[in-house]
């Protein structure tokens, strides 16, 4: 059985790839992704989903993995749920091409050492 940290890992991974599919399969650019509001609901529900689940990792879980800045992941997505109509979509676009495949990574190298037993 999984650990509940884990899980979660796994669900952040899952909207992490569904960011960069959504870029994809729309060939979005910033100029495209900023006037298709398809995309931009599609992205950002993706980034409350992954601010909601950094809400829910353990506290022990962020106090050891500290490379990644659960405070601000979890401030987006409060962002997102309650000024939507305020969000920078610019900025928005950067997280979703820049600060979510980083997140992604980080999320499957924590993983990857869960799964190897490197882990604390």
């Amino acid at each position: 059985m999984r650990d509940r940290d884990t899980t979660l890992l796994l669900k952040i991974v899952q909207y992490a790839n569904e960011v960069t599919e959504t870029i994809s399969r729309l060939e979005l650019n910033l100029d495209k992704f900023k006037s298709d509001f398809i995309a931009k609901n599609a992205i950002s529900m993706c980034v409350l989903q992954i601010g909601e689940l950094a809400n829910i990792l353990t506290p022990e879980f962020k106090t050891v993995y500290t490379e990644v800045p659960w405070r601000d992941i979890i401030s987006i997505r409060n962002k997102t749920v309650h000024a939507y109509f305020s969000i920078d979509f610019e900025i928005l676009w950067g997280i979703a091409t820049t600060d979510i495949p980083e997140l992604k990574a980080y999320c499957e190298r924590i993983l990857n050492e869960k799964e190897s037993g490197a882990v604390i």
